[in-house]
């Protein structure tokens, strides 16, 4: 009777596992694809923000409905290659003039503070540029040893995957990333 009953209505264990394991992957492909993907930080551009080795989560979400904001951390594939993917922070955004100028950040000719740098950082000069419409300027906070917008220019906006919010490695390091 309970043979007969099984096979007339209900799955197996096997076919339950299975079916789970199926639904499983599809959800976390498709949360990969659209939603969050995670990131490994493999170089030391964004120090003191994310180290080298930190792994973050990205929200490819984050600009469906708005653009990119000045003080954003983005990843994007890098426009020279774009089978590479860079992280940097945006600092200017399009009809913005950004301007390096002993040791600060100038935005439309105004001062503009950079909490995320140590005290004491130092770089060169750059500027002024204008950034174009649907484009961004994007920095390395560690702009002594960073690859980004003062050497390859502007990033255009269909580079862009997505908005870094959270470092989950390493565990005495995780937080929402600003």
């Amino acid at each position: 009777m309970l043979g007969r009953a099984l096979a007339e209505g209900q799955k197996s264990y096997w076919q339950e596992i299975i079916e789970s394991l199926v639904i499983a992957v599809i959800l976390a492909v498709v949360i990969r694809a659209f939603i969050l993907q995670p990131f490994y930080i493999p170089s030391g551009s964004m120090i003191p923000t994310l180290l080298q080795g930190d792994r973050i989560l990205v929200a490819k979400f984050a600009y469906w409905f708005k653009d990119p904001q000045r003080g954003d951390i983005i990843v994007f594939h890098y426009p020279l290659n774009p089978r590479k993917d860079y992280i940097k922070r945006v600092i200017g955004v399009g009809g913005d003039v950004v301007e390096l100028r002993d040791n600060h950040l100038y935005i439309n000719g105004h001062l503009t503070p950079e909490p995320y740098l140590p005290p004491g950082t130092v770089f060169p000069d750059y500027g002024p540029v204008k950034v174009p419409p649907g484009c961004y300027f994007v920095l390395g906070d560690n702009r002594m040893n960073s690859e980004d917008s003062r050497v390859w220019g502007m990033l255009e906006r269909r580079y862009i995957i997505g908005k870094a919010i959270f470092r989950y490695w390493p565990l005495d390091r995780i937080g929402v990333l600003n």
